[in-house]
């Protein structure tokens, strides 16, 4: 079963598209362009729809979704952690 989904293996983050992720639940995702698996541990709970991280992220950096550039990075983000309006702000305003 996959827990998330990523577009390209250059995104830095995969959408979860199950319910009730759990911090230190172990993740399977698929990576759709290469048709690859990963792995990866939730650091944090996660709604479903919602962004995890899959590279780590360091404040300032830019984060890449369907290989686009989404936003700012304002905190940095670990592997596994939940990436949302507390460490992620868009660039449009």
């Amino acid at each position: 079963m996959n827990h998330f989904v990523v577009h390209d293996e250059a995104d830095s983050v995969g959408v979860v598209v199950v319910e009730g992720v759990k911090a230190g639940t172990r993740l399977s995702g698929w990576i759709m362009d290469q048709d690859k698996d990963i792995k990866v541990k939730a650091l944090s709970d996660i709604p479903i729809g919602h962004k995890l991280a899959i590279k780590s992220l360091r404040k300032g950096g830019t984060v890449i979704k369907y290989g686009v550039d989404i936003g700012c990075v304002t905190a940095d983000i670990a592997v596994g952690e939940h990436v949302h309006t507390q460490n992620l702000k868009t660039k449009r305003w």
